[in-house]
């Protein structure tokens, strides 16, 4: 890329004096402890059968959430605490090591559930590569963006150039661990953040023709009997009721949930469906029974805790100190945006099945560790502010 320029952060990388922290974001911080807390109780509802049954312990996926958190919680505390442009620095070692991350799975440490490798064995924890590509991806296009000029984003060949780190992760995520929903929000996240740079319209233009030409064609090849189960997934989502014995039993579960929860609910702890008829009810499809037991006015509170989160990470890229942190924060925000609106949208059944936990809510261990290390970073970024416009 003959544009590049060197960019305002490798000056600020240079000198050895400090900004004035004259601003932090306590407003995001308190939402994100209390959807955190909030995370807690509805976690526990809807785990403690599960645990009960399976592991004689009603707190049992309650106490590891809690374990995890507190891993989570100190890595959010160092990256609030160290200069986010450090990241800048060492763009490379992270992404590297991400993508090696990988093929860890294809080795003798890589453990496979569900018919995937998609994990991995560190024994001492298990790690899952997908969560840390995502963090990786958000660096790397970044820091690209950050020495690019506006002028040289209006031509689609340096745009396409720095989503190649986007569709490297993505293609890799979905070929070795057959993670096609990670693949997706992580080719999602870099598209969002350079159309927000202001990448060129025919960039803009191919990628939705892209999305738009994907989503026509796995619609009509659904039509197509034994074509294997992710297209099988588009069949179910068109009419679940008629695979209510196989594959579309999960969701046709959970959406009996949430259309048995009605306005308000049947009140905290008092889900029917979470005894054993919905697969899954502490992760992928916890949302369903946080509608059936909070109703749907519950459902959209955690909603607009979400959109809270949201708006101030919006509000802390247009007031970075430089253009990195402004794309590290938009990227982030990309990431839980992307996450929020797939987990709801799978189990309203509003697109096809695909496993992508709650935010913050479902659990989970290095997909809850990274969210926070997340926070941690759009925090450290805020305190570099040094005044609101």
């Amino acid at each position: 890329m003959n544009t590049i320029k060197e960019p305002e952060a490798k000056k600020e990388i240079k000198t050895k004096k400090r900004r004035n922290q004259g601003y932090f974001d306590y407003s995001l911080l308190a939402v994100w402890i209390f959807i955190m807390l909030l995370g807690y109780v509805l976690l526990y509802s809807a785990s403690s059968y599960t645990g009960l049954t399976q592991h004689n312990d009603s707190f049992f996926f309650l106490k590891s959430q809690l374990k995890n958190s507190a891993f989570g919680l100190v890595a959010m505390l160092i990256a609030i605490k160290m200069d986010y442009l450090l990241l800048w620095k060492y763009k490379k070692i992270v992404y590297g090591t991400a993508i090696g991350s990988i093929f860890l799975v294809l080795t003798p440490l890589g453990i496979e559930s569900h018919g995937a490798k998609r994990w991995v064995n560190l024994y001492f924890a298990q790690f899952q590569p997908a969560e840390y590509v995502k963090l990786a991806t958000i660096i790397m296009t970044a820091y690209l963006l950050s020495k690019c000029s506006q002028t040289a984003l209006k031509h689609g060949k340096i745009c396409w150039q720095i989503y190649s780190v986007s569709l490297l992760g993505a293609a890799l995520l979905f070929l070795i661990t057959s993670n096609l929903s990670s693949a997706i929000i992580v080719a999602g996240i870099g598209a969002v953040m350079l159309i927000i740079a202001g990448a060129s319209k025919w960039f803009t233009g191919v990628i939705g023709v892209m999305g738009g030409v994907a989503a026509v064609g796995l619609f009509a090849l659904a039509e197509i009997p034994n074509l294997g189960f992710r297209l099988e997934r588009i069949a179910v989502w068109k009419n679940p009721e008629a695979y209510m014995s196989g594959t579309g039993y999960q969701i046709m579960q959970g959406l009996y949930a949430i259309g048995s929860g009605g306005l308000f609910g049947k009140g905290l702890g008092n889900s029917a469906q979470k005894l054993g008829f919905v697969p899954e009810p502490a992760n992928d499809m916890i949302f369903s029974i946080i509608c059936e037991e909070l109703g749907i006015f519950g459902a959209i509170c955690i909603i607009c805790l979400f959109v809270f989160i949201i708006r101030r990470m919006r509000i802390i890229a247009s007031n970075a100190p430089n253009f990195f942190g402004s794309m590290l924060v938009i990227g982030i925000m990309a990431h839980i945006s992307i996450q929020v609106m797939l987990n709801i949208a799978v189990v309203t059944n509003a697109i096809p099945n695909t496993g992508v936990s709650l935010p913050f809510i479902s659990y989970g261990g290095t997909a809850l560790m990274f969210q926070m290390l997340e926070i941690g970073i759009v925090l450290s970024v805020s305190k570099n502010i040094k005044r609101i416009k």
